[in-house]
């Protein structure tokens, strides 16, 4: 897709120019990133008061953190497509207006159906808007830039699972657990308000852009079967019939979708992108950080409330050198990975994230769990700079946002996987019996990211692949 934008400057420098206010685009559609990852673990230190309030049993309290995640994973590769046939700007500006009037939806909830609803149609609006967003990052940047934007983008998103923790410990203690759905909505509207403005608008270069419905459902269906797999193993075990049959189901469904992208006369995508080398490592990457950092809140949370007695505010500020940490690990990366390469931060980020998990798993107290947590994160932040870079950095303008939507996808996929085998791994400690469970989930998440650094080693291509020309295409402004 072309971008155009109505700002003199932009029309005076020329079809090489870049758009003159790239980097004030890059922080409001940052921080609306942000608030989409913050979704994810804000709920998490609310539940008990929701669970109170609310009335609700056992599998409604499970729903009203899976529902948003089954369907922000679930749905990304359709944003990611409408966004290539549509056009970034209003696919943004949609999914953004979606999530913020759910938001207020999900605070207003009095009972459990207009609660999980709320979280679907939350779900809707962030896989609409973050492969889009994503999108107009590897649009408006090139070269050395784009590796310093993704930095920005990726500490952002991946701080903001460790400031979701700490907010929401802050307005649940505060006002009431409501506003962590409210907080979204004043925000949403001036962001809003900002990117209607400041987006360049393109030209949509398909004669009649149309979607899939097959291979979106088909996509959506396996999605959500799959995700929904590992939810319910955390709950009730690895090998039962429930859980078999969901994963069988999921992996008969890709297999269709397959199939359908190669039939279709208007396919989703192609499916070769994920066999080229830098898509698949980009993927296993996010796959990999999302699911360690998960790890980290998931253990660090439960430890703090139900083994130390911590209260919601407590736990969530202990969580902040997390925060700091991830963002920085995100920077620096982003400014490295030119001249470093790939290869070696992913290598380096996975290490460093095996020592950080290692330090609570040989020493359970809280002053290890905090350092040591600090440490991983330090280690996730940089590993999603460099799956961002490694999978995005060398697709063509008009592959851009399904290749979005594919990080994206992977991104939730790590999330509900990090989270269902780590509840298992812990259910022991979850359930007050013993400290055992903690320890083995942390030498559980420090063994993966050690094998993850052998895996990265031998899957990364050796030089950044954001830092290179686009082939096939040209800098889009």
């Amino acid at each position: 897709m072309a971008l155009e934008t109505h700002d003199a400057a932009a029309r005076d420098g020329g079809a090489g120019a870049a758009h003159p206010l790239r980097w004030r685009i890059l922080g409001f559609l940052g921080v609306a990133q942000l608030m989409l990852i913050l979704d994810v673990t804000v709920v998490a230190i609310a539940l008990p008061h929701i669970e109170t309030d609310l009335g609700l049993g056992r599998q409604a309290v499970t729903w009203t953190v899976s529902a948003y995640t089954l369907t922000f994973g679930g749905l990304m590769l359709i944003g990611g497509r409408a966004a290539d046939l549509f056009g970034a700007r209003r696919v943004v500006l949609a999914g953004l207006l979606i999530f913020t009037v759910a938001s207020l939806l999900t605070g207003l909830a009095g009972g459990a159906a207009l609660l999980l609803g709320g979280r679907v149609a939350q779900g809707v609006g962030a896989a609409l808007m973050s492969p889009s967003a994503l999108s107009f990052v590897v649009h408006l940047f090139d070269g050395a830039e784009r590796n310093k934007a993704l930095g920005v983008w990726s500490a952002l998103g991946g701080g903001g699972a460790a400031l979701g923790v700490l907010l929401g410990g802050a307005l649940t203690a505060g006002p009431g657990w409501p506003w962590v759905f409210y907080v979204n909505v004043p925000l949403g509207l001036v962001i809003l308000a900002a990117l209607a403005r400041m987006l360049p608008r393109q030209d949509v270069t398909v004669p009649r852009p149309r979607l899939d419905l097959l291979g979106a459902v088909l996509v959506t269906a396996s999605s959500g079967a799959l995700i929904y797999a590992f939810v319910r193993a955390g709950d009730h075990g690895w090998i039962t019939g429930a859980t078999g049959a969901l994963a069988l189901l999921a992996v008969a469904g890709y297999t269709m979708f397959v199939i359908r992208q190669k039939t279709a006369r208007s396919p989703m995508m192609d499916v070769a992108l994920l066999a080229r080398r830098p898509v698949a490592t980009g993927t296993f990457l996010i796959l990999m950080a999302t699911a360690l950092m998960i790890a980290v809140f998931f253990l660090g949370t439960f430890y703090f409330q139900h083994a130390e007695d911590y209260g919601a505010l407590r736990t969530g500020l202990l969580f902040l050198p997390v925060a700091v940490a991830t963002m920085l690990g995100a920077d620096l990366t982003g400014r490295a990975i030119a001249r470093a390469g790939a290869r070696r931060l992913a290598v380096a980020g996975l290490a460093v994230a095996a020592i950080g998990m290692a330090v609570p798993a040989l020493s359970m107290h809280p002053a290890t769990v905090v350092a040591g947590t600090a440490v991983a994160g330090a280690g996730t932040g940089a590993m999603f700079v460099v799956a961002s870079a490694t999978a995005l950095g060398q697709v063509a303008p008009h592959e851009s946002g399904v290749a979005s939507g594919i990080v994206s996808t992977f991104h939730e996929f790590g999330a509900s996987i990090g989270a269902a085998v780590i509840s298992s791994v812990a259910a022991a400690s979850l359930a007050g019996e013993t400290l055992s469970g903690f320890t083995d989930g942390f030498v559980l998440a420090a063994v993966a990211a050690a094998a993850g650094a052998v895996a990265a080693a031998v899957l990364t291509p050796g030089k950044s692949s954001g830092g290179v020309s686009i082939p096939g295409g040209t800098r889009s402004t």
